[in-house]
């Protein structure tokens, strides 16, 4: 359900944590995502991707799994999605690519085509999960599903910057914030790759 341009209603926004842990940055950056939403757009916490099971299309026909079902009316009915995901091994969890193979099916109406993407990650070293996203906007591309090109958002030495499970950087708050403003405004304006402030 992506917004037309200029729409003046409030903006949904589906979250997705790529981490299974309980206390990761990513879970605790999804938090403060939240926090600092700009109005007009809302963001709600999706699927706990450990319930989705590993995609099978021997299991994917008429009567899919419960979960998968929930999982993509939930991607149907939202006008944007933010993933939050860590690094492993210079690519994503599998929990993460499993998320996007169930929303990339069934072939004629995938419920991930064309919804709006926005990309973040922390991490506890300097990469700040930007090879992960690199390899995650790779399966994007095949999925059409256009994600917002910039500004990027890469968190770096996050235990320095998370404090009891709340981010405490100002700097790091301040670009989260603008972050999602630029997000809700890329939706409203159509999702455009031009030069022109995206």
């Amino acid at each position: 359900m992506t917004s037309p341009p200029n729409d003046p209603r409030d903006l949904v926004v589906l979250t997705l944590c790529g981490s299974l842990r309980e206390g990761s940055f990513n879970r605790a950056l999804l938090g403060a995502a939240r926090e600092l939403a700009p109005e007009g757009l809302t963001l709600e916490a999706g699927t706990d991707l450990a319930r989705l099971p590993f995609y099978n299309p021997d299991v994917d026909g008429e009567d899919p799994p419960a979960v998968a079902t929930e999982f993509r009316s939930a991607l149907r009915r939202v006008d944007g999605l933010i993933i939050a995901t860590p690094e492993y091994n210079f690519g994503v969890p599998a929990v993460v690519k499993n998320a996007i193979d169930w929303g990339s099916r069934p072939v004629k109406d995938p419920p991930i085509t064309g919804l709006p993407t926005l990309l973040l990650g922390a991490s506890g070293g300097a990469s700040g999960t930007m090879r992960g996203q690199l390899s995650l906007r790779q399966s994007l591309v095949f999925t059409a599903t256009p994600v917002l090109p910039r500004p990027g958002f890469y968190l770096t030495f996050a235990a320095k910057k998370f404090e009891d499970g709340r981010l405490h950087d100002e700097p790091t708050r301040e670009l989260l914030g603008t972050t999602l403003k630029v997000f809700g405004e890329w939706i409203r304006a159509g999702c455009p790759v031009g030069r022109d402030g995206f």
